[in-house]
Formats: structure tokens, sequence, C-alpha cells
């Protein structure tokens, strides 16, 4: 009985409690970066002292940083308390491969009766090639960019771009430096990125590629989508018109320019429509009709005035009282009219 309970105390010693305390479980750092680790506790621990140590065996580790203590001034760990958001950090800088191995999250506890709070986390320091996205996508036509990461150790290194299962595609660019190969661009910033940015992206693109840098390398998959449809038909349809740039200023300059181009274009149209042949004679026709027209109306008014000047009268006699055979004095009055007149004769 006397063993088991040795065996249960040992064991409690040797673990801590994992109840109250969270973190990742591990992580991979390149040579020369840092890394931040995230360690969370409940509520009741706000006030508690919070240590990063490491070691194989909690009960066991050697402290490397905590908050009731200032951190030395050229230190590579410092550490952090956020009560508020019940979680502490630690950040460890300038990982070199020696520094692989466990470490713990812990809270102390402060009770004869009851261990530390303590969460465990491996890290893993490799001075080999990482990248930020393995796997890319792009549209077709346009652009996508690589972030392959590497260790201290190939700073001074060249660094290549290759097509997977062809190295005679290989691209190389010198520590520091850039490479411009048309539609791939290459830059290396000699601290620990290397960049590679694939433009006007083609379906013949597809597949996967490596970074690499002394004997690492690592691989990167790219995808291009076809360019939708509406691109394609807004581009057909306003083959003078280009995306706009991003500026403001940019952007009204270019709304303007296009605007004076669509004038001009009117101006041209309507310029050309009036020289046709077609519209003169028009206009000409036009003109003879508005001429014709009070002519006409002059020469019918000439017309019917003659006509009723000229048109007959109508006689009718009316004798006089008097002897029929007395005709020694006798008058005729003609009216030229139309209407019937009456004549008397004396």
């Amino acid at each position: 009985m006397a063993s088991l309970l040795l065996l249960i105390l040992t064991t409690l010693l040797l673990s801590g409690s994992h109840g109250d305390v969270s973190t990742v479980k591990d992580m991979t750092v390149l040579e020369g970066r840092s890394v931040t680790v995230p360690c969370h506790y409940e509520p009741q621990y706000a006030r508690h002292v919070k240590y990063w140590c490491r070691g194989a065996v909690r009960s066991f580790c050697s402290n490397l940083a905590r908050t009731d203590t200032a951190p030395p001034a050229e230190g590579k760990v410092s550490i952090a308390d956020d009560p508020a958001q019940q979680v502490f950090t630690v950040t460890m800088s300038d990982l070199q491969e020696e520094d692989s191995g466990w470490y713990w999250c812990g809270v102390e506890v402060g009770d004869f009766w009851r261990t530390d709070d303590a969460v465990s986390v491996h890290i893993t320091v490799s001075h080999g090639m990482s990248v930020v996205n393995s796997m890319v996508a792009g549209e077709e036509g346009g652009s996508v960019g690589v972030q392959c990461l590497y260790g201290s150790r190939h700073s001074g290194s060249s660094k290549k771009w290759c097509r997977s299962g062809d190295w005679g595609t290989c691209l190389e660019v010198s520590s520091n430096s850039t490479l411009d190969k048309g539609s791939v661009l290459l830059s290396d910033d000699g601290v620990g990125v290397f960049t590679v940015t694939v433009e006007t992206l083609e379906q013949r693109d597809v597949g996967w590629y490596w970074c690499a840098t002394g004997q690492q390398q690592v691989a990167v998959h790219i995808a291009v989508t076809p360019r939708s449809s509406t691109q394609r038909d807004v581009r057909t349809s306003l083959p003078f018109m280009t995306s706009l740039p991003v500026d403001p200023k940019e952007s009204s300059t270019s709304l303007a320019t296009n605007a004076v181009h669509t004038d001009n274009q009117g101006q041209n149209s309507l310029s050309q429509v009036l020289r046709s042949p077609l519209m003169i004679c028009g206009v000409l026709l036009l003109l003879v009709i508005v001429a014709t027209v009070p002519f006409k109306m002059w020469y019918q008014y000439q017309r019917i005035r003659r006509r009723r000047d000229m048109g007959e009268t109508e006689l009718t006699f009316t004798p006089c009282p008097g002897s029929e055979n007395d005709q020694t004095k006798a008058g005729v009055i003609f009216f030229n009219s139309s209407s019937p007149q009456q004549v008397h004769m004396y």
C-alpha cells in the first residue's frame, strides 16, 4: 500500500497537473529565427507567478524566464503576462539547433500538497528550408507569390527555383540580390526570405516546383484558374478601357481621359455623317422644297385671281315700259362679275 502511494505521489510530482494550463503541442522553427509560444490559463491564476522552463520532466526543468523576475538585458528569452486575456507569452529569439527540446509553460500554485499547473511543448529547430504556403493559386493572366524561408547558415548561399522533375529549368539568384527573367522574378533578402513571383500565368505553369538552397529544398504547387467570362466580355466590349489604378488621383485622371476619348469619338462620328453624300443630297432637297412651296402658293393665288377677272358675265334683259317700236335710244351696261346681273335698257 505504501508503495502504491509513493508511486502516485511520484507521478504527480513528475508530471504535474495539465487541466488548467494549455498551449500548442509541437513547433518547428528555422535556425536563426524567433518563436512565440502562447500559454493559456484559468481565471483563478490571474495573480499567480508564471514561468518558462526547459527539461524532459517538469519537476527538474531549468527556469529560463519568470514573471516575477526581470529578464536579462540581452537575453534570448522573454516572458509577458496578460491577465485580462488570461494568457502569458514566451518569446525565444535567434534559435539554433541545440535549442531543440522540451519546454514547459508553468503556473506556480504555492501549495505544498499540490504541484504547479504546467503543460509541455516540443520545439524543433531546423537549419533547412520551409515555405509560408505550399499550395498557391492565381488567375490566368495574373500572378502569384511564393515565400521560401531558410535558416541563418544559408544566408550567404545562392537560392534556386526549379520545376519539379526538370532541374534544367532552375533559375538561381545569389544572396541579397534580385533576378528578373521576364515572367519570373526571384528576390533574396539575405536574412531568411527567398521570394518568387510568377507573372502572366498560363495553364502550362500548373505543377510542382522547388525552392532550394544547398542540399535543402521544399516543394510548392502552383494552380492556375481560368479567367472569368465576365472579364473577357468587358475587355472585348471596351477595348480602350484598362483596369483602374489603385491611386485615387490616377483613377480620376483615367476616367477623365476615357470621357474625353468618348467625346472625341462622338464628334468624329457626327462629322463623318455630315460629310456623307446622302446627307448633302437630303439637305439640298429640303432647301428646294422650302423654296418651292411659297412659289406654288403665289402661283395658285394669281391663277385664281385671273380667272375671277376674266370670267364671263351672265346678262338678263328687262325691257323698260314704253312703246315696242321706240328703239331710238338704248344703252347696255356690262358688269364683269360671275354672278348674274340685270341690265336695263332705256
